[in-house]
């Protein structure tokens, strides 16, 4: 017998999300429909090693407010084209990890690139909240308070 699904929760445009494995959030996230797939903002990514056991190195910025920066290692998932917000384009790497929005927390494709000039640091496409979420394009931080600053 299958475990009983969750039903979807109703989402904002923008969520404070967090990626556990690597250390990352509270970020802002823009919840894209129109999006596939979701995206980090990356700097200084590279691919090590080679074949199966490749890997991919990024700095990524550690939480919203900071300008302090991680130093992050995966296991590189692929290497996808995508077109950006331009209409361009481009490769990039792409890795699995967990995010977190509220008390749920999952594991996500996400692609990795420059995002400085988009407002904000990560954007969640369709493919990541299909089945988990109802997005109210209306309202926002639905599931997700603000980070509490001392």
């Amino acid at each position: 017998m299958a475990a009983p699904r969750t039903a979807p929760a109703t989402i904002g445009w923008r969520e404070y999300v967090r990626l556990p494995d690597l250390g990352i959030g509270p970020l802002i996230a823009k919840v894209d429909t129109g999006a596939r797939t979701a995206a980090l903002h990356a700097v200084n990514i590279a691919i090590l090693g080679e074949h199966d056991g490749r890997l991919v190195q990024f700095d990524a910025v550690v939480d919203e407010g900071s300008h302090a920066i991680r130093r992050c290692l995966l296991p590189l998932h692929g290497v996808k084209r995508v077109k950006n917000s331009s209409g361009a384009t481009e490769e990039r790497c792409v890795v699995e990890t967990e995010v977190e929005i509220g008390a749920r927390r999952w594991s996500v494709l996400v692609t990795l690139t420059d995002r400085g000039d988009m407002g904000v640091p990560m954007l969640i496409g369709r493919s990541a909240v299909k089945g988990r979420f109802i997005v109210d394009p209306g309202r926002s931080f639905l599931l997700s308070a603000p980070p509490v600053t001392p």
